[in-house]
């Protein structure tokens, strides 16, 4: 088996060297890609020191099973014919082919059978937030069909980037110490604030990151369902939240609902309000499950449920997505 990371030294590259490691993901040589900034270093994998290669349009991905790419959504249009030209399976974290009619939108818990019909060879893997939304969303939609949503989401900077994730400390040791903050990676300070944009606006005066939680969901759960979503900034370093409200066909019981919950596969119930016991991004760092709590009948709405859920946005929100797809195919194939 032979593995490829493009991106290998940003956030999510470094990631999947730790998901790979920890899920003993079968590889008997594991190649690193970057860019020029980051050729010619090295990245640890099982005690060895592995060397990040540059990319470029040749011949290294020969033999290689799977590539898993995090280097943004221009890297992955440039370089998507050059990884896939003798075989490999281009399993691409960008946003440059998830709505292509000729590449599979993919979250295992919801459509993993998707994966297998992949005429370009390439696998999308979602936006971090639609991937824990449609995974609380599968087993719901299982009981009754969902035909609306209403979102607001809660994002850590760890969706802008490592990068960004410095800029959140900086800017938090700059506001202490009186001092001028320092804005680069954020449209405003973020560090004791909130930012009601991710990602840039459209013509509709939706983000394009709110877009994406709506033609996404879409596609990935094959349903006519429409999601109205506000996406918010907020100074969490990592994992994202996000409040679902839920307009079902049928009006569901929260005990119905719950006990769907229980057993899905990928999902963690987290839902004693009696005890102050809810998700919390900061218990969610690092951990797998998408964790789903607050668990209630929507007041407005008759047929409605509201729920909120947290989870960790590098893991199941990007690495530990790909991965598990890589692993069905290995299974299914």
């Amino acid at each position: 088996m032979k593995v490829a990371i493009v991106g290998a030294s940003g956030a999510v590259g470094q990631e999947f060297l730790r998901i790979l490691d920890e899920r003993d993901f079968p590889i008997d040589e594991l190649r690193l890609f970057g860019s020029s900034r980051s050729a010619g270093t090295t990245c640890r994998y099982k005690g060895e020191d592995i060397p990040v290669r540059l990319l470029q349009h040749n011949d290294d991905f020969f033999g290689i099973d799977y590539a898993f790419t995090s280097a943004g959504a221009g890297v992955s249009k440039e370089f998507a014919d050059t990884i896939t030209r003798h075989g490999a399976v281009m399993i691409d974290n960008s946003s440059a082919f998830r709505m292509d009619d000729n590449v599979p939108l993919v979250v295992p818990e919801c459509n993993a059978e998707d994966a297998l019909v992949r005429p370009r060879n390439i696998i999308a893997n979602p936006n971090c937030t639609t991937i824990m939304m449609v995974v609380v969303l599968k087993p719901i939609e299982q009981l009754s069909h969902i035909c609306r949503l209403h979102v607001s989401t809660y994002q850590a900077a760890s969706g802008a980037g490592a990068a960004a994730m410095a800029e959140l400390v900086e800017q938090c040791r700059q506001v202490l110490d009186g001092s001028e903050v320092t804005v680069s990676k954020f449209p405003h300070q973020l560090a004791f604030n909130m930012i009601p944009q991710v990602d840039v606006f459209l013509d509709n005066d939706y983000t394009k990151e709110e877009m994406k939680m709506f033609h996404e969901t879409r596609k990935i759960m094959h349903s006519d369902v429409v999601t109205s979503a506000t996406c918010v900034r907020v100074p969490s370093l990592r994992s994202h939240s996000e409040n679902v409200w839920i307009e079902t066909t049928r009006p569901l019981d929260v005990a119905e609902v719950r006990a769907a919950l229980q057993q899905a596969p990928g999902v963690m119930l987290v839902d004693d309000v009696a005890h102050g016991v809810y998700p919390m991004p900061l218990e969610a760092a690092g951990t797998d499950e998408v964790r789903v709590g607050r668990l209630r009948k929507d007041l407005a709405n008759p047929n409605g449920l509201t729920l909120w859920l947290t989870g960790d946005q590098i893991r199941k929100g990007a690495a530990l997505n790909a991965v598990q797809i890589a692993e069905y195919l290995m299974k299914a194939e």
